[in-house]
């Protein structure tokens, strides 16, 4: 399977207000990047889905 290079873009709640963020992951597609970058925030800062606005996947 071929992997490509994503850079995921959007906010994350904080505990001051949206904090901007803007990632590279290695996924199959843009879906799969999407929930790498869900998956990642999710286990770091320990938040749900809802407190994760992605606003762009560009490959």
């Amino acid at each position: 399977m071929c992997m490509n290079e994503y850079t995921v873009t959007g906010s994350w709640k904080a505990r001051d207000g949206w904090l901007a963020f803007e990632k590279t992951v290695e996924a199959e597609n843009e879906d799969v990047a999407r929930e790498h970058t869900y998956a990642e925030f999710g286990s770091k800062h320990g938040l749900k889905r809802p407190q994760i606005e992605i606003e762009e996947v560009a490959g």
